[in-house]
């Protein structure tokens, strides 16, 4: 009840992302346009994470998930029946911004009641399984349109998921009264930092969203900077390798075995972070994470014309993918250790904001530096961003000790 539902909407949404600028371009929309349609997913995301902590703090995380499954199954039904690319975009923006509520739902329940202890490895079991659905929905859409031969094909599939993650929702166990929201819970142990991260906070029925922010501000524009720069990165990474073998004229079953195997690494590795950030602390998670990523790109963007570039493409490709495998559910649990106890939907809403555009201003940054310089240069740019990132993690991540329950909490 807790990791199916996450997987059967991820599963059902990774195999209609990769259709969707097929579906505008059959539509009649040239390649600028159906980028264009594909990119209101991203910004129905980002528009949706500040009312989705409203709407999680006032009727909870289960309503909120079953209203956010039914809205996202309206969106579905209008991609396929979209008598214009109007259409098809406002059914995009909607179904992201039900993605933003389902996802913070989710995230605020986990950061209510799962105890330090192990938090890090449940979260990490949360993204675990949002990557899972991802890794194989587009498999599955490759599936359905050799079965069927038509785009929309993935779309009904993704309708049948959220049918059945709304009816368990519904009619499954409620996990929000198996395991109530702890009032009192063990206090991290932190170094000060300077960040005001711990001790009592109003609720948001006290408080209010945007209250909320400003009092959490410190916070969010240090720390959650950094986390931005890791969505960044991460993001980043997506659009750079594709450009990368491009530009070294690979054919395109060769660019996406490279890619896949970075995927696949990153996908193996994602419970291993976990681990490491309860057992050690989440600094050692998120350091190593980000100096990978971060050297990966400088040591890629100095390799495009040397004899062997391909080799060192598929070399740091991997590497960039151990990266991000390593910082899998860093973002979730930094956001719900630093989460106001009671009630942290409403930071979460901005937490989610601010990592999210860190995502999408990425691929825009690419593209402009690549316009106005070169590839390599775009590279070495994301790779002093992941840089910089690390040193920002190393300024303002709480230390929290690895087992914060032993000793009375000493």
């Amino acid at each position: 009840m807790v990791y199916l539902p996450t997987i059967l909407f991820s599963l059902g949404e990774g195999a209609v992302i990769p259709l969707i600028p097929v579906l505008a371009a059959s539509m009649g929309a040239d390649v600028a346009f159906a980028a264009l349609v594909a990119s209101a997913l991203v910004v129905g995301q980002l528009c949706g994470n500040l009312p989705s902590g409203w709407a999680v703090a006032r009727i909870g995380e289960r309503l909120t998930m079953v209203i956010a499954g039914v809205v996202a199954i309206a969106a579905g039904v209008g991609m396929v029946f979209a008598p214009s690319l109007a259409v098809l975009a406002a059914s995009v923006f909607l179904l992201g911004f039900c993605a933003a509520a389902f996802g913070l739902a989710r995230h605020a329940f986990m950061t209510t009641r799962v105890p330090l202890d192990f938090r890090a490895r449940a979260l990490s079991l949360l993204g675990g399984s949002f990557r899972l659905g991802i890794f194989i929905g587009p498999f599955v859409a490759a599936g359905l349109l050799q079965l069927f031969g038509t785009e929309t094909a993935a779309i009904w599939f993704f309708l049948g998921c959220l049918v059945v993650m709304v009816l368990l929702v519904l009619l499954g166990p409620d996990p929000e009264k198996a395991h109530p929201a702890a009032t009192t819970r063990t206090t991290p142990i932190v170094e000060d930092s300077g960040e005001a991260v711990s001790g009592s906070i109003p609720t948001i029925e006290r408080a209010g969203l945007f209250r909320t922010m400003w009092q959490q501000r410190a916070v969010l524009s240090r720390l959650g900077l950094a986390a931005a720069s890791l969505s960044a990165v991460r993001s980043a990474r997506q659009v750079v390798l594709p450009l990368w073998g491009l530009s070294l004229g690979l054919d395109a079953s060769t660019i996406a075995l490279v890619v896949g195997v970075s995927g696949a690494i990153d996908f193996a590795l994602f419970y291993a972070s976990g681990q490491v950030m309860d057992r050690f602390g989440r600094l050692w998670a998120a350091m190593p994470a980000m100096v990978l990523m971060g050297a990966g790109f400088l040591a890629l963007s100095v390799t495009h014309d040397l004899e062997a570039s391909v080799l060192w493409f598929g070399m740091f490709a991997a590497m960039l993918g151990v990266g991000n495998g390593l910082s899998s559910g860093i973002l979730l649990t930094l956001g719900a250790d630093v989460a106001p106890k009671r009630e942290p939907a409403a930071f979460l809403g901005s937490w989610r904001t601010l990592t999210d555009a860190g995502g999408a201003v990425a691929p825009l940054l690419v593209s402009a530096i690549t316009a106005a310089a070169s590839l390599p240069v775009a590279a070495a740019v994301i790779g002093a961003v992941g840089l910089i990132g690390a040193a920002g993690f190393l300024r303002w991540i709480p230390r929290f000790a690895p087992r914060p329950s032993a000793e009375g909490g000493k």
